[in-house]
């Protein structure tokens, strides 16, 4: 890979399927995600572009040189009465963490969020995604001492919120 190639961040296809979901998945298992209740056992890990091709839901994928690095969404918070989207599977490769890609990836799901009209965005991350957690608070982001809907991560112990 050239040194000179562009970080890309666009919105997912169909063809990305297959190479996001062994992203998602090692990250999640280098951060020892649960196997249960977590977005390891999602069923749309398999087919992230169709999890996303509904109304007020888009998915971004990080590219460089044709080789996808990471990801993140936002999606109607499940479970939930209220006007909250959740930011979701917003995970990288390594090479893709630390060089401000997360802070461009959560605006442009914000900026998406805002555009569809809500009035909060959710996030539920794991204890020890402790870089994860500083970036969420620097962009607004607060914790709270509860879940907000029914994701079906009951493993995912630490909530945030912002509003938007």
């Amino acid at each position: 890979m050239e040194a000179n190639t562009e970080w890309i961040i666009r919105k997912i296809v169909e063809s990305d399927n297959k190479e996001l979901e062994n992203v998602l998945s090692s990250v999640m298992i280098e951060f020892k995600v649960p196997k249960k209740g977590t977005a390891l056992s999602d069923p749309e890990l398999k087919k992230m572009s169709n999890a996303y091709n509904c109304s007020r839901s888009i998915y971004f994928v990080i590219e460089r040189g044709g080789k996808i690095f990471g990801g993140a969404g936002i999606s109607p918070l499940k479970n939930s009465k209220e006007n909250i989207c959740e930011l979701q599977k917003m995970y990288f490769l390594n090479d893709a963490r630390g060089i401000g890609l997360g802070k461009k990836m959560i605006k442009r799901c914000i900026d998406e969020a805002t555009r569809y009209k809500y009035d909060k965005c959710y996030i539920e991350t794991m204890y020890n995604m402790k870089s994860a957690q500083k970036l969420y608070l620097s962009e607004g982001f607060n914790y709270i001492d509860k879940p907000l809907g029914n994701t079906g991560h009951s493993s995912c112990p630490v909530w945030m919120i912002k509003n938007l």
